[in-house]
This record gives structure tokens, sequence and C-alpha cells, in this order.
């Protein structure tokens, strides 16, 4: 057996044992050596690529410990997490913030691992990786999902505030955009309008939108008002009337006088609340010092402002530009909506004047009792087309027509106003309703009135005891003839709408005698949604032969009782009657309520006290005979001191008789000792010695009532 090479030979390249400490020296990665010395780790050795990254040279960290790398911006949770790890022994990596020699920070992931003597740990290495630029990558995609997250959670807050605006009828519309935003953007928030001065809204009402109009804030008279011309001692009122932008920071403690709007708005808010003003503050955080305020923009000028609180902090500088362009958005959308109802509810305004100072101002016929009535849909805002008419055409010749144009606004107004003036003119010059009907068509198609229309018109001639009626009808329902509670449907002269007339029209024929009476309507008073206008007219036609009132009010109120407790359209009726022989001695069981519009003109006061007379007779209240005289004072007052239509309400409350009279003017009537020269101005007086009397305010204006008691109960 051979042996080669038996012995050992040293390898020429460095010695096994010193090939870690040479690998360290020459990684890539910075790397110290600290000796562990119970609590302290001072450095005993640092590789060249630590001098490279921070800038510290080995003698300048040698016996030093660690800290020289803390920065200013330094998690000193992660610091106290690492050396609770090397106390413990343990290995650990953390990320937190360095700074190199010069200043400059970075960013380092730190690995501590122990290295041991048996069981005892003598050193520790520690590996910096610098991960500056890894982590900005993190900020700039946490920043960027963050900003995703804020523009999705505008976008929502804007889509459910337009939700929230498509009911701005409702009355806490303005309260939930509040609410809305207060859980998704601000600390607290609450809207303020200004119609007259600001007030606290919790929506909009249609009835009555804001006009954006007022400088005198508070329930203060006018020769109270506090004014400083002093420049910029309003702020509010600016933005107000549109000469400041905002936002606008609003300090709560003002001396500004408390009429303004600076004033009157953070004396609101503010510790000490004005009188009456608790809902604002106390939903407001007490620590709270100051407002911050956008305008609410309408179409010409401001409508009214948004008062919000910051999250935190105060003053506009700490909203952000999301959170702006929010609230900006939000208060624009406001505005619009606000506006928008605004010119909706003036637009029909105008048109239900219009109509209504198109509606008949006489309805009182010798020789007949008749009853009128007309009501808009309330879902329409006041505006339709139906209109009537009660003509007095010759002493024993009367004229009376009811028609629908189709629509609900100023153009059907308009088209009814055209039509109403043709068909008048027409009946005077010739009474056969065919003949007036055909010359209406023909007129019609010339002017090219827009809209639709269906009428019936009917023309009456004194005729022995009775009445001789003619009619005609232009697609139109018919009318009923009640008598003695059979009812006929005035079926023929049938013809197509006003306007599509090619042939002559036809006229029928027939006699009303005493006792009778013809009701006159419109499809509102009989279309609904669940039955046909054949079942409706079947509906009335019941009701009108069960009736039992023995006046042409009574007969109505009845037949509005009965079929128009929820109309979905306008409601025009005509209940024109041929009084009886023994209606003074018959008794009615209709109910004990009756209504009357009368214009604005002195006529209506004797109207309406022969209106209550009629009607305590059908009541047999014969112990209320100052009630004539107190509905002729308050019927007075309404004409001379009011403007628009009168509106005559009777009730019998079991004890007397309720008068309500309700005009178009607001201000209440007042008790007085007479004009100088003690030439009238006793009306109320009058009124407060024969009854119980009160007021309130209505919907169009004020509402004034009085009771009289009937003596013999």
């Amino acid at each position: 057996m051979v042996v080669v090479n038996s012995g050992t030979t040293e390898s020429p390249h460095t010695p096994l044992g010193e090939l870690p400490g040479a690998a360290l020296a020459a990684v890539d990665v910075p790397v110290f050596i600290t000796a562990d010395e119970g609590g302290a780790w001072p450095i005993v050795w640092v590789n060249e690529s630590f001098v490279r990254t921070t800038g510290f040279t080995a003698s300048q960290v040698m016996g030093r410990e660690p800290g020289m790398l803390r920065s200013a911006t330094t998690d000193e949770q992660v610091v106290e997490q690492l050396r609770a790890s090397m106390r413990a022994g343990v290995g650990r990596t953390e990320v937190l913030r360095a700074e190199a020699a010069d200043g400059s920070p970075f960013w380092a992931r730190v690995s501590v691992s122990p290295l041991r003597d048996a069981d005892t740990v003598t050193h520790w290495v520690v590996v910096l990786v610098d991960v500056t630029e890894l982590m900005d990558r993190d900020v700039e995609h946490a920043a960027l999902v963050a900003s995703e997250r804020r523009e999705r959670t505008s976008l929502g807050l804007v889509a459910q505030v337009s939700d929230l605006l498509m009911d701005i009828d409702d009355p806490h519309t303005l309260r939930e955009i509040a609410r809305l935003l207060e859980r998704g953007l601000v600390r607290w928030a609450s809207f303020y309008l200004n119609d007259g001065g600001l007030r606290a809204v919790d929506g909009v009402d249609a009835g009555s939108a804001p006009t954006g109009r007022g400088n005198r804030h508070g329930n203060v008279p006018p020769d109270q008002v506090e004014v400083d011309r002093a420049p910029d001692a309003d702020p509010v009122q600016q933005m107000l009337d549109g000469e400041r932008e905002g936002p606008y920071e609003l300090a709560l403690r003002s001396d500004r006088p408390a009429t303004s709007a600076s004033g009157w708005l953070a004396r609101r808010l503010g510790a000490t609340p004005v009188t009456g003003a608790t809902t604002d503050r106390d939903r407001l955080p007490d620590d709270v010092g100051s407002v911050v305020l956008l305008p609410v923009p309408g179409r010409r000028r401001v409508l009214g402002l948004l008062a919000v609180v910051p999250r935190t902090g105060a003053g506009v500088d700490v909203l952000d530009e999301a959170t702006l362009t929010v609230l900006n958005l939000t208060v624009r959308r406001v505005g619009l909506a606000v506006d928008n109802v605004r010119l909706y509810a003036r637009e029909h305004r105008l048109a239900e004047t219009l109509q209504r100072a198109m509606l008949p101002e006489q309805a009182e016929v010798d020789g007949l009792d008749v009853w009128t009535y007309y009501a808009p849909n309330s879902e329409h805002a006041q505006v339709g087309g139906d209109w009537y008419d009660v003509l007095q055409v010759a002493p024993d010749v009367v004229g009376v027509v009811i028609g629908d144009v189709v629509g609900h606004d100023v153009e059907a107004a308009a088209a009814m106003g055209q039509l109403r003036s043709v068909v008048r003119s027409y009946v005077y010059e010739q009474a056969e309703p065919g003949a007036v009907l055909s010359r209406v068509d023909q007129l019609v198609a010339g002017m090219r009135v827009p809209r639709p229309a269906g009428l019936v018109l009917t023309t009456m001639r004194r005729h022995d005891d009775g009445w001789r009626v003619a009619y005609s009808r232009a697609g139109h329902l018919p009318v009923l003839h009640v008598r003695g509670g059979d009812v006929t449907r005035l079926s023929g002269a049938g013809g197509p709408l006003i306007g599509f007339g090619r042939a002559p029209r036809e006229s029928a024929w027939t006699d009303v005698l005493p006792g009778d009476f013809l009701v006159f309507y419109t499809d509102g008073l009989i279309e609904r949604r669940d039955r046909s206008l054949r079942q409706g007219v079947e509906s009335l036609t019941e009701v009108a032969g069960s009736v039992t009132a023995l006046d042409a009010a009574g007969i109505g109120e009845e037949v509005l009782s009965r079929l128009a407790d929820s109309p979905e359209d306008d409601v025009a009726v005509v209940v024109v009657r041929v009084p009886g022989p023994d209606d003074e001695t018959r008794r009615s069981g209709s109910p004990r309520v009756r209504r009357w519009v009368l214009p604005g003109e002195p006529a209506s006061i004797g109207r309406a006290r022969h209106a209550v007379l009629r009607t305590a007779r059908a009541w047999d209240l014969a112990g209320v005979g100052h009630a004539e005289l107190v509905v002729s004072e308050l019927v007075a007052n309404a004409v001379l001191h009011g403007w628009g239509q009168v509106q005559l309400r009777l009730y019998d409350t079991g004890d007397g008789l309720r008068i309500e009279v309700e005009d178009s003017n607001p201000t209440p009537p007042v008790t007085t000792d007479g004009h100088p020269g003690r030439i009238g101005g006793f009306g109320m007086q009058i009124v407060e010695r024969l009854a119980d009397w009160g007021w309130r305010p209505s919907r169009g204006g004020k509402l004034v009532w009085a009771k009289v008691r009937d003596s013999r109960r």
C-alpha cells in the first residue's frame, strides 16, 4: 500500500476563522457591533458601509452608544421596543427614522442579533438597511389611497346632499344635510336663511321661500335697531349683501350691535345667546369660540349662510381643500334648490292671482240660490286651468259656464282667461248655447290657444214658476239635475273639445222647477286613481240624490264633504238651486258648515249678511240675531283694509254660530276709539260687544273669527 501526501497543507486563502469578520467588513450594508454591558451597548466595531451611509467615522462612534443616529422625528416607542428586546437577549427588526452625521434624515430597517459565549450575550450585531426610497413610495401610495378615499367620501357626501335636496319640500331637509356634514366632514353645522333677517332653519317653506333680503336681525322694533356705520362693522351682513366672499371666521364673543347680522349670530351661538335662541347653542360644543361661515348663493343674491365648526382646531385655515370643496358644493346646491323653490312659488302665486282674478265676482242672481267653489290642487301649488262663470245676461236670463283647461301652470291659467273672455262676450250677444260654442270654436282655432279645453255652457230663462234651461257640452262631464232625490244627467248636446268642433254644435233643453237644483263640476271632484271617471260620475249621482240641504251652500258642502276629501286635480263646483215654497218650514240634516268666496268689493258685505241670514234660517238658529251685524263688520274690515278675495265660513258650534273671515292682509285687526271726526272706526268694538273674537295668521294672510252665542241655548 502506498500513502500519498499524508500531511496537511495550509490554504493560500484567508483562514476560515477570519472569514466572518472579513465578510462583515466587505458587505455593502451598514453594520456595526456593540458590546453588551448590561443595559449599555457601546459600539466596538463598524464597517466601511456604515461610515459611507451615516457619515460617522469609526473614531467618532467607537465606545459610544447608537443614540447618535436618532433624529428629532425618531419614534421613541420603537427605540424602546428594540432596547427591551436587547435586554431580554432576543433579536428584533424594526423600521425607524434615523439621522446621518450631516443631519440628513433617512429611513432604516434596524436588525439586532445577539452574539453569545455559551449562554451569555456578549455582543450585538446591528444591521442598518436604508429603506428611504421604499418608505417614500409607501408614503406616496398611502397618500394616494387616502386622497382617493377622501374624494370618494366627498363625492358620496355631495351625492347624498343632492338626494336630500330632491325632497326640498320636506320641513327637515336642511337639518338632515347639516347632520350629514357632521357625520362625514365637520364637527357641527347649521343653516341660516335671510328673509327680513337671519333665522335658523331646518327646511324651506315652499309657500314662503326666503327672499335673501333683510338687514335687521332679531325680533326688535325698527326704532331700536343699533347701527354701526364703520367700515367692516358687520362682515356677516356684507357677506349677505354679496360684498364679502366666504368663508369667514366669526368670533362668538362680539361687541357688535345685537341687531346686526354679526352681532345677532354671535350672540345666538355664543355663551350668552339672545332670548329664545337655544336650539343652536344646545348642539354647539361648549369649547367652541368661533364658527366658519359660508354664503348660500342664489341666482341674484345671497340667500343665507352655512355655519360650521371644523373637526380639529378653529378658523378657516384648518379646513383642507377637500373639505372646503365639499362645503362650497353643498351651499351652491342648497342655494340653487332654495332659489328654485322661491321662483317656483312666485310663478305659481302669479298664476293663482291671474286665475283667481278671472273667476267671477258676481254670483248673486235674483230668483236663484247660487253657490260656487274653486280649489286648486295643493300638489300643483295653487295653479290650474279650471274656471266657472255666472252671468246675469238679462233680468230674466242667467248664463252658467264651467270649464277645464289641460295643465297646471301659467300657460293653462292664461288659456283659461282667453276662453273665459271669449265665452262671456258671445253669451251676451246670443244666449243659445250651441250657437255660442260654434262661434267659440271658430275663434279659438284662429287664436291658436295652446291648450285643449272642455266646458259646459248653460243659459237659464225664467219660465212661469221655474226656469227653462238650454245647454251645450264641449268635451265636458254632464251637469246633474236633481228633483226630489231623482238625478238626471244632462248628457245631451255633446261634442268635441273646444277648437276641435267642425260641425255646428247643438243645444238641448230641460225645465228646472222650484226645489230643483243643478250641479256643475269639473273632473277633479270625482276623478281618482283607484276608480274610473264613469265610477266617479256614478258616485256623484248617488251623493246628489241623497243630499238633504235646502240651500245651495249646504248642497255644495255636502257634496264636497263626501267626494272632495282627497282631490287629485283642481276642483270647481257650481250649485244653482231654485228656491222652493216650503223652504222656510222644512229642516235640513246636512252638515252644519258653509263657505263662500267673495270678491273684495263693497257689494260683498251685503252678500255676506244675506248668506248668514239664509244659513241661520236653514239651521234654525233664531237666537243669533247679532250674527248679521258681526259678519257685516268683519267682511267690511276685510274689504276696506285687506286685499284679494274674501273667504267667509260659517259653523254651527252647538251653542251658537262661528263666523270666520279670511283675507290676504296679514296685519291683525285692532280695536280703536274711532277715526278722527268720529266717522267710522268702531267696527271691532261692535264685534267685541256682540261676540267672542280672535284672529290667527293663515297661509295667505289672516283669519278673523267670531262666535255669536244662540240666546235660546
